[in-house]
């Protein structure tokens, strides 16, 4: 299957199919010097499988975790392009979770003021959101994502067959994005999540779902003037949290899921708790609330009047709403 997504300023193709990965010399425009960038926890093979592919492949392995998305780390791949000789011709492709493709996005979007990046997500949290939409950034000063910019890949190719290798926790971490997109646009793919027995196609289906909706708002709303702040339900909160519980303990998934209960009417969180909790996601946490605030305040999305957050009233609907920090340091006591 092939979504194509077209915005104002950039097109490009999400090519959803199993084992896609063993087409991406075909699919791919290797055929030069590329840059892959991967991580320690992801299985070596899939790196490799595009370095096969390459003319002139370089590979670089990271630690695996939220360190890696980091100025250092982005650092060292412009350094590396540099001294393997890249020019504006060459490309970078990223072979791991979100943040690989965060990182490997926005050292591409950097080098030469830009040069073609690919997307390989290997995780469900890239395969349903990240991968898709252009975002990239790194974290600064333990504020999430604070560096970046909109730098739309040149092709994603989602291959759920990549899947089988990650632990139940993993796949909860990705479905919690699925699970904000449903909640938010889509009641029939929420019911989806309220099923008691999930079938062989079950994931594929909730991926296609989610990719639906990332691409309609990225296509409608390419820099999140308007209409893309929706898929930021959870995060607000979500990212306070991560920050405060120095992204260790909780994946980023968990901590969007933890962001959204908050969000929610009682109507709405009745049948978001049952859902979160048959995925195996937090539904309560202990932090510092001091410091989520703090971050919550440095937050990329909020501005001198306040924060727009989004709301959810009823399943498949969202209520945008600028407030102050007060509204969601009252937000947080729900976790108290």
């Amino acid at each position: 299957m092939i979504l194509s997504v077209k915005t104002g300023s950039f097109g490009y193709d999400i090519i959803l199919a199993q084992n896609a990965l063993q087409k991406a010399g075909a699919l791919l425009n290797l055929a030069r010097k590329v840059l892959i960038v991967t991580d320690d926890g992801v299985p070596p093979v899939y790196a490799e499988t595009v370095a096969s592919f390459c003319a002139s492949p370089t590979l670089v392995t990271l630690p695996q975790g939220e360190d890696s998305k980091s100025i250092a780390a982005w650092q060292g791949l412009l350094e590396t392009m540099l001294q393997k000789g890249f020019t504006r011709s060459d490309c970078v492709v990223a072979v791991g979770g979100g943040v690989m493709g965060d990182l490997a996005g926005f050292a591409a979007a950097s080098f030469m003021r830009g040069i073609d990046f690919y997307n390989i997500p290997t995780t469900v949290l890239s395969q349903v959101d990240s991968s898709v939409g252009g975002k990239t950034a790194v974290n600064l000063n333990g504020i999430k994502n604070s560096v970046g910019a909109f730098y739309p890949p040149r092709k994603v190719i989602i291959d759920p067959a990549l899947l089988a290798t990650l632990p139940p926790r993993q796949v909860a971490n990705g479905l919690a994005e699925a699970v904000k997109m449903a909640l938010t646009c889509d009641r029939a793919l929420f019911s989806l999540f309220e099923e008691r027995e999930h079938g062989a196609d079950w994931l594929s289906c909730v991926i296609e779902g989610a990719l639906r909706i990332k691409k309609s708002v990225v296509e409608a709303d390419e820099k999140e003037a308007g209409l893309r702040k929706v898929l930021n339900f959870g995060h607000t909160l979500g990212h306070g949290i991560e920050s405060a519980t120095g992204f260790s303990s909780l994946l980023h998934g968990e901590c969007v899921a933890l962001g959204m209960l908050p969000m929610c009417s009682p109507a709405v969180r009745a049948r978001l708790m049952p859902v979160l909790e048959r995925l195996g996601l937090p539904t309560s946490v202990s932090f510092d609330k001091q410091k989520a605030l703090a971050a919550i305040a440095h937050d990329k999305k909020a501005l001198a009047d306040g924060v727009t957050v989004i709301l959810s009233e009823e399943v498949g609907s969202f209520i945008m709403k600028k407030v102050p920090i007060a509204f969601l340091e009252e937000k947080l006591d729900y976790y108290c």
